[in-house]
């Protein structure tokens, strides 16, 4: 974890292991000593080498692993999870967590080839959503969905052609009902294998001229979408 906001947050949920700080650093945050185990005073040449930003904050925490088991992360009654399937930009799947966060998701689930939530630029992009739900992952995507089945879900794959208007109100009563919404890449959209054992494939419909909309931005409309039929149907 980078930056004093993401150490705070980290700090806040006893995961650091280990905080390397510099002097500078040290005298503008001095809050964040107190809680971890060791912490080393670094200088700026080392902290920067511990950064994979282009402006280093002086202040790098060693943190456990945030992700569970996927039964972990479905445990209890789920009605709104997010699952990255094939998404390997860490900017995306980082906004992605911080979207289902918003939107009161319980879980985001992270399958096939999908790039590692502990990836640095993920964590940022999460701008500390990584703590706030759980985070599972699993190589085989079969098993992520089967699991979402067995927890009760509706499988929902945005997808550009689906055959499911998100905004026709016939589609409200499946947005409205314990659903896992699944999302995929930003060139290549969801797998193909995964697509097709979907319950329903959902577009979002674009009257304008873009020729798409990029994949955190889709993720937010289909997320809220469901928050706001749920809300009608209360």
């Amino acid at each position: 974890m980078e930056g004093a906001q993401a150490v705070r947050e980290a700090l806040a949920h006893g995961v650091v292991h280990e905080l390397f700080v510099t002097d500078e650093a040290a005298a503008r945050h001095p809050d964040l000593l107190d809680g971890p185990d060791r912490v080393t005073v670094v200088d700026a040449r080392a902290a920067a080498s511990l950064s994979d930003t282009v402006t280093p904050q002086g202040i790098v925490a060693v943190c456990a692993l945030l992700d569970v088991p996927v039964a972990d992360a479905l445990r209890g009654a789920p009605r709104l999870v997010a699952v990255c399937a094939g998404v390997t930009d860490p900017g995306n799947a980082g906004t992605i967590v911080r979207v289902a966060d918003a939107a009161g998701a319980d879980a985001v689930l992270l399958a096939g080839d999908t790039v590692d939530p502990h990836n640095g630029k993920a964590v940022r992009a999460s701008t500390g959503s990584v703590f706030h739900l759980p985070l599972a992952r699993d190589r085989d995507a079969t098993a992520v969905l089967d699991a979402c089945r067995a927890a009760g879900l509706t499988l929902l794959v945005a997808d550009g052609h689906g055959e499911l208007d998100l905004l026709d109100p016939v589609a409200d009563p499946v947005l409205a009902g314990p659903v896992a919404w699944i999302f995929g890449g930003e060139a290549h959209g969801v797998p193909e294998a995964v697509a097709a054992a979907a319950d329903h494939r959902v577009r979002v419909p674009i009257p304008g001229r873009a020729e798409s909309l990029n994949l955190a931005t889709a993720a937010a409309v289909c997320l809220y979408a469901s928050v706001a039929a749920a809300r009608r149907r209360a």
